[in-house]
């Protein structure tokens, strides 16, 4: 029988390290479209490349609480980033892990996954929150703290977005972006294996469209200033494909709180659940 690990619920993984190269952050912007003087100058990294440093520890503490023979069947749910100060080029940032809880769903079972990045001096950078959705698997139970709710507030709609922001995704778009984001997984860059997978073709990374997200809420509400961004939060709900247009509507939910939403060109929506807060 599958069942989780619950005496590791909570445990934070050993700290691991990642030092921030100009040229990684530069490639960065550059794989998500984003010409921000800030970030092709090398002074600042996008807000989004928060996942870079912690992408390759947040998988051991992830699978010491959910079983291995799960992994054919996870997705990627939600990300929520909260930003303390943004990551510079020359920082040595240490990163730790772990699963604070899972909840059991009617389609499955969401994990709930904490990240916390410092600087070597002990300062902190940003915290993340990650959610897997584990398909077809009920773990049966609700356990431990889970990752904070950002709901789109439905009476928005009736006042209209404040901004709306078209982007294209690129042909060789999910090509740039692994290489940048340092993630392989074979549905963004192999056509036959995503296909095997159950999927029209190649699909751009989630975190990618994320960035696109970060773009526009900076462009449109923070003055293109990406310090005044402090939290970008997004629940991933449809794939998107290369060629694409993505278009992000934004709505003031007030006090530099906004909602927003993400629908590609074929008319699904692909990120719900949007929230930035500027600072």
């Amino acid at each position: 029988m599958t069942e989780m690990n619950k005496d590791n619920l909570g445990v934070w993984s050993e700290p691991f390290e990642f030092a921030v190269e100009r040229d990684r952050t530069i490639e960065y912007a550059a794989a998500t479209n984003d010409a921000n003087p800030r970030y092709t100058s090398g002074e600042l990294a996008p807000p989004v490349f928060a996942i870079v440093p912690v992408f390759q520890g947040m998988i051991d503490p992830l699978f010491k609480v959910v079983p291995d023979s799960l992994i054919p069947f996870v997705v990627h749910g939600e990300q929520d980033m909260v930003f303390h100060r943004p990551i510079e080029p020359g920082m040595k940032l240490v990163s730790r892990a772990k699963v604070t809880g899972y909840s059991s769903k009617k389609s499955g079972t969401t994990v709930s996954l904490k990240l916390e990045t410092r600087t070597d001096g002990g300062d902190l950078v940003n915290e993340q929150w990650m959610v897997s959705f584990f398909r077809g698997f009920q773990a049966g139970e609700t356990v431990g703290e889970q990752a904070p709710a950002h709901g789109f507030p439905e009476e928005l709609r009736d006042a209209g977005p404040v901004a709306e922001v078209t982007q294209h995704v690129d042909d060789d778009q999910t090509f740039r972006y692994s290489k940048a984001s340092g993630d392989p997984m074979p549905i963004h860059l192999d056509e036959e294996f995503a296909k095997s997978a159950g999927l029209p073709g190649i699909i751009a990374h989630g975190l990618c469209t994320m960035a696109f997200t970060s773009r526009a809420v900076i462009e449109s509400v923070a003055g293109g200033d990406p310090v005044r961004l402090k939290r970008l939060a997004v629940r991933f709900s449809k794939p998107v494909l290369p060629g694409q247009d993505v278009t992000t509507r934004i709505y003031d939910r007030g006090d530099g709180a906004y909602a927003f939403e993400t629908a590609s060109s074929s008319g699904d929506v692909v990120i719900k659940d949007g929230l930035a807060e500027i600072g």
